[in-house]
């Protein structure tokens, strides 16, 4: 495709600022206009098209979203709001899985694009809300598959101490079976469900601030890990020390723990992030 002549670059431009002045004031039908004529002109630029689905994205129209957000992402793999808003719009189809990979792409690379802003901890917590509805949605259908093939079990254990025997009218399937076989079946399936059931988060994979579990941990010379962003808020605005040594520290002294990262990782994958954030 040819260059856009500048004056029309220039025109497109105007048409943006002009949409985000309408979306502030929620005027969202001027908006997706302005952003149209804008990606009319200037079709190869990506954020046009991400703007036009955040307006969509505020009107629940998912549909349009995602078709924006895909296009922005042909024109800019990067793109944290494309890749944020696709995932959001995935999972209003519970295409949990590929709405998850979207949301994680778009925390990787807000992480690495600026660790401290608020749209990181935004898509952290939507992540978070994800996986607990994914686990929540898996667990459901687990527990149902556990209830049918109980059933069948205590069925079958009747039957096998009833065979030749005549039923008694008003029995129970449960009080037919054997006794000590009934407990040990039992355990059996408390024991499968356990998976299934929400589990605090160890304090180790928790900041000493916050008290919650660790997004983007750092450590500090002292041995302590904390929260990147919430221990960047104390250095800016308490002071450049450990707020629990005391001792001096400056930004860039902080290293990321991989070690507990990666440990965060694999128990809220182990456990299926099965608790909720509040």
């Amino acid at each position: 495709m040819p260059p856009v002549p500048s004056s029309v670059a220039k025109q497109a431009e105007l048409l943006k600022q002009d949409g985000n002045t309408f979306f502030k004031k929620d005027r969202l039908g001027a908006a997706i206009d302005a952003y149209t004529e804008a990606i009319t002109l200037c079709p190869n630029v990506p954020v046009y098209w991400t703007n036009r689905a955040l307006c969509h994205r505020k009107r629940n129209d998912w549909d349009r979203v995602e078709a924006d957000c895909r296009r922005a992402l042909e024109l800019d793999a990067s793109s944290v709001k494309a890749h944020y808003m696709l995932g959001l719009a995935l999972l209003q189809r519970q295409e949990y899985a590929e709405g998850i990979k979207a949301l994680e792409k778009a925390l990787d690379l807000g992480r690495g694009a600026n660790p401290a802003s608020y749209m990181v901890e935004e898509i952290w917590q939507e992540l978070a809300k994800a996986k607990y509805s994914e686990w929540e949605h898996l667990s459901h259908a687990r527990i149902e598959r556990l209830d049918v093939l109980r059933e069948a079990c205590v069925k079958a254990l009747g039957s096998q101490r009833m065979h030749g025997v005549s039923r008694v009218i008003g029995l129970s399937n449960e009080a037919e079976g054997d006794p000590e076989q009934l407990k040990h079946l039992s355990e059996v399936f408390r024991k499968a469900a356990e998976a299934d059931i929400p589990s605090e988060v160890p304090d180790h994979l928790c900041c000493k601030i916050t008290l919650d579990i660790f997004r983007d941990p750092v450590i500090t010379p002292s041995g302590i890990t904390y929260e990147r962003a919430v221990l960047l808020g104390h250095l800016q605005k308490v002071g450049k020390f450990d707020p629990v040594t005391r001792e001096p520290l400056n930004q860039h002294q902080l290293v990321p723990n991989l070690a507990i990262k990666e440990a965060v990782r694999a128990y809220l994958d182990e456990h299926g992030w099965a608790y909720k954030l509040n």
